[in-house]
């Protein structure tokens, strides 16, 4: 019995010291020898893991057998991996490098592969979704704040204008009836619908912002630049992420997403956003706040892997809008040439009103019809990725929808003068693109495609204003007594129905010749079809009945029928040819010469009269070509540091520009050519890491754009009711664009702990500034908008994994500054501005969980 209980004793000290616990020590330096706090060194194949102390040591316990594999990472360096045995079990000293992938070692899919930022011959800035979502930026209108070139004006969601170097679309009001200069593309889908960009981003890896014409590079024509956003792919790895944030004015903001496998082959990902905030303007009438945000949005994405070669990509998102939003305050009041009867002062003096307030800061309005803009869009696409030889094809089918159901107060007060305003739409849009990008020989690679888009949009049933009691001494344009007629004008209005179908196709392609390791030659073509069908028809109803001669031509004065049916179809071969040179691996440059087109435009916001009669011949007008010429020199000084300069000139005939009109019934614009254009500027950007502790980020541009010749302009606000309806406003200033704007910022942190994981502390400032510009499309001093600087901040917690949470802050100096300003219906005198949001603040939380190593 001894023996046995001696054998037993002994067999479980062997046992007890096989299974003995191990403790591996070491500690985590950075390239320079300096400790790095906070990192994360993780047991690969399990949940253990152990975070480095304020000297950078750390002490990991495990019964795993040798040799073992641990995976180290912090914000900010490069992950690394290490083999640990039984030798250096307590001598482990583990150097991180900086990760330098923010700066320049950026990938970018530009010219659809995957390149490095700097080796790419075209001017283009990158936001990564991280970025983007510490800024509380979560719509294009935040991302132009990081980009200077980009711009973004909305007065409400259809009527969005995205620009990149002051170029792209009208400013002001949207006219449906042109195509986007700008190109918006989301996981390879372009969106036709300018709405899209108030939308809420969701999920998003990363955002590129080609600047200039990219015609041989992406599907649909784009004569100003393209907006290449990418979300995150279905992981095979399971990982998760959620974010709540709360912050004054009622903001609550939720997103999150979730991965993983479902079988060997197949994985998927489902995203959500959603976003509500209290309004910032105060309605003395409906005594509420309006302008409140209310959005909510999803995505579900399936991969599945055919073989290691192949894969398909199913994707289908839905968003949704529901504000009482959108409203805009009096701005100020401008003294027209029109009699003093007719004079916004004396008009509503006659009528024994007041506006609410004449300070527009004060943030008050009195508007007596709703504000609203119902906003959807949705859709499905198909991506086939298959790499063929050299290279990979991918062929996109998509179907999209958006709906617009608003409401609008466009006389800016609580008369009864404009009492609805409503242009409800639908559209349809569905897109094929093919493409092959690869290398075609040693010297040869490139992409070729082939592209195709069909568009349905129409109105959902019609587009109805009417007008109120007060109309009649708005529109009064004599002193005849007739003008007082009882109900002459009341529930006066009009009815459109009409239905714009495009059908555009192209064949395109770029080639990159390596003449020599450091000379490249990229020509491009592309051929482009447009086919546009338009029927238009509105009809008057309402008013005072009568047949009296007289007071018919008093409603006529206001509204008129309108009919005409176009349909036009056109083709354009344009291209592009760079010339870069590599002079070495720090110093990369090119010159471009380039052509491009926007093809026939058609009047869908109703047609200026003469005589009572519609100018038909101004249903249709021409196309806009381009040409424009590039040069740019892209460094990277240090392997932490980058600095880009782009210089550029681009002239424009036939420019299309929406002009303001008195007339009501135009719906404050109509499509007009602007003989010639040029806009010419330069930019600066760059970004340096100095350590692992501090990064900084800047970009300045100078954009000079002007009208070289536009003979026939209609008259600024101010000039209403002079001797001419015209005026030849050759050399000045295109709107919306400022001669100078500025996006500098940086990040100081350091390693660290929070609730017993490993992460940085950090805070996180930037500016945004632009100089004056203007609203009005031909110039006026009392629709220049006032320069201004914005700044932000951020301060807290970042973690790679677990939790993070920091404090933000937007606007912190309360600037009061206008996004834009925009002329009231009829040119009383009176105009209205689209206001920036106060100060706001917040905290936002956010977990983030994931099996992998990274």
């Amino acid at each position: 019995m001894k023996k046995a209980l001696s054998l037993l004793f002994l067999t479980t000290l062997l046992v007890n010291a096989a299974l003995a616990q191990k403790v591996i020590k070491g500690v985590v330096r950075g390239e320079k020898g300096s400790p790095v706090p906070g990192a994360t060194i993780s047991l690969k194949g399990s949940t253990n893991h152990a975070i480095a102390d304020n000297k950078g040591q750390f002490s990991l316990q495990t019964y795993a057998p040798f040799p073992i594999g641990l995976a180290i990472s912090s914000i900010g360096f490069t992950t690394r991996e290490v083999e640990v045995t039984e030798q250096n079990l307590q001598t482990l000293e583990i150097i991180l490098t900086v990760d330098n992938r923010q700066l320049n070692e950026v990938s970018v899919t530009a010219r659809r592969r995957n390149e490095k930022i700097q080796s790419v011959p075209i001017a283009i800035s990158v936001v990564r979704g991280g970025v983007i979502e510490d800024a509380g930026a979560f719509n294009v209108n935040r991302v132009k704040e990081l980009i200077p070139s980009v711009q973004l004006y909305s007065s409400n969601p259809r009527n969005t204008t995205l620009n990149i170097r002051g170029l792209g679309s009208t400013f002001g009001l949207t006219n449906d009836g042109i195509d986007p200069g700008v190109g918006f593309y989301l996981d390879g889908v372009y969106y036709a619908r300018p709405a899209a960009t108030t939308f809420d981003f969701v999920d998003v890896e990363q955002i590129e912002v080609l600047r200039g014409p990219q015609g041989t590079l992406f599907g649909k024509n784009t004569t100003a630049g393209a907006l290449n956003i990418t979300t995150r792919k279905p992981s095979f790895t399971p990982g998760a992420t959620a974010e709540v944030s709360y912050g004054n004015y009622g903001y609550i903001q939720a997103k999150g997403s979730i991965t993983g496998g479902i079988g060997s082959k197949l994985a998927g990902r489902v995203s959500f956003s959603g976003t509500q905030r209290d309004g910032t303007i105060y309605n003395v009438t409906s005594m509420k706040y309006v302008n409140d945000i209310n959005n909510i949005g999803g995505r579900a994405q399936l991969l599945y892997t055919l073989t290691d070669r192949v894969s398909l990509t199913l994707t289908g998102d839905a968003s949704r809008q529901r504000p009482e939003g959108y409203a805009q305050v009096v701005a100020g009041v401008v003294k027209t040439q029109r009699p003093d009867y007719r004079q916004f002062d004396a008009i509503i003096a006659d009528l024994k009103y007041q506006l609410p307030s004449r300070n527009p800061f004060d943030r008050l309005i009195d508007h007596n019809t709703t504000w609203r803009s119902g906003n959807d869009q949705g859709g499905v696409s198909l991506n086939l990725d298959a790499k063929i030889g050299n290279g990979t094809l991918t062929a996109t089918s998509a179907w999209r929808y958006w709906n617009w159901d608003p409401s609008n107060d466009r006389d800016f007060t609580a008369l009864p003068v404009l009492t609805l305003s409503q242009a409800t739409s639908k559209h349809k849009q569905w897109s094929q693109e093919v493409r092959y990008a690869g290398n075609f020989s040693s010297k040869l690679s490139g992409v070729i495609g082939v592209f195709v888009i069909g568009q349905d949009l129409k109105t959902d049933p019609v587009h109805i204003e009417e007008s109120g009691a007060a109309q009649w001494r708005f529109s009064q344009n004599s002193t005849s007594e007739l003008w007082k007629t009882p109900g002459l004008l009341e529930g006066y209005g009009i009815r459109t129905t009409s239905r714009l179908q495009t059908l555009s196709a192209a064949v395109f392609g770029q080639l990159d010749w390596a003449i020599t390791d450091k000379l490249h030659v990229l020509p491009g073509l592309r051929y482009n079809y447009d086919d546009k069908k338009v029927d238009f028809n509105r009809k008057t109803y309402g008013g005072l009945e009568t047949t009296d001669p007289a007071l018919l031509a008093l409603k006529a004065v206001v509204y008129t029928d309108q009919a005409f049916i176009a349909n036009t179809d056109n083709t354009n071969l344009s291209g592009q040819l760079t010339v870069s040179y590599k002079a070495n691996n720090n110093i990369n440059t090119y010159a471009t010469f380039s052509t491009n087109y926007k093809p026939v435009g058609l009047n869908l916001g109703g047609l200026p009269t003469a005589g009572g009669k519609p100018m038909l011949e101004l249903a249709e007008i021409k196309p806009e070509y381009v040409q424009h010429y590039e040069a740019g020199i892209k460094t990277t000084p240090t392997a932490s540091s980058t600095l880009n300069l782009a210089v550029y000139n681009t002239d424009i005939r036939d420019f299309q520009t929406q002009v303001q009109t008195a007339e009501l019934g135009v719906n404050r614009g109509y499509l007009a050519n602007a003989e010639k254009v040029q806009v010419r500027g330069v930019e600066l950007d760059g970004n340096v890491r100095f350590n692992n502790h501090f990064s900084l980020f800047g970009a300045v541009a100078y954009t000079d754009g002007k009208y070289k010749s536009f003979k026939n302009a209609p008259v600024p606000l101010e000039e209403t009711g002079g001797p001419s309806a015209f005026k030849d406003i050759s050399g000045s200033k295109l709107p919306g664009i400022s001669d100078w704007t500025v996006t500098l910022g940086g990040e100081a942190s350091t390693g660290g702990k929070f609730l017993g994981q490993g992460g940085r502390y950090f805070l996180a400032l930037d500016g945004y500034y632009r100089s004056q510009f203007s609203s009005s499309p031909s110039p006026s001093p009392y629709l220049n908008v006032d320069g201004y600087a914005l700044f932000n901040g951020r301060l807290g917690f970042r973690a790679t994994k677990g939790v993070s949470v920091f404090v933000w802050g937007r606007n912190l100096f309360g600037k009061d500054y206008f996004e834009q300003l925009l002329v009231a219906a009829g040119n009383a005198g009176h105009y209205a501005g689209v206001l920036g949001d106060p100060r706001t603040y917040g905290v936002t939380l956010r977990y983030n969980f994931s099996l992998g190593n990274n």
